[in-house]
């Protein structure tokens, strides 16, 4: 059973950076398409970025310059790098991964990410 356990998150101020990550642990990372999602309170689950195993990368309009995802192959990591974070940046950052061929997912416990004004 594929786990995903996240680390990072927590209160920072507007105009801030956080860091988020996220070890998979099981075998065969390079089957997987790495994301983030994110959940504002009262709201949908939204995509935020994602990178797959080459490095190649896409993110949410909302978010493109100011958030970077990477991906460690090595040791089946993900990491997403938040700056200049707003109060429309408050949520929950859940990790995701995708299996590239059958494209079930799997998803980490969550992170909570709160931006004060």
């Amino acid at each position: 059973q594929l786990e995903l356990v996240e680390s990072g998150g927590g209160l920072v101020q507007a105009g801030g950076s956080l860091r988020l990550s996220c070890v998979l642990s099981g075998n065969l990372y390079s089957i997987y398409i790495m994301h983030w999602y994110r959940q504002a309170p009262g709201k949908q689950r939204d995509y935020v970025a994602r990178v797959n195993f080459v490095g190649a990368k896409n993110y949410a309009d909302s978010v493109k310059g100011r958030f970077t995802i990477s991906r460690d192959n090595a040791k089946s990591t993900v990491s997403l790098q938040m700056n200049s974070l707003g109060p429309e940046d408050t949520g929950v950052y859940y990790c995701n991964a995708q299996n590239r061929y059958t494209g079930q997912k799997y998803w980490g416990q969550g992170s909570h990410v709160t931006v004060s004004s």
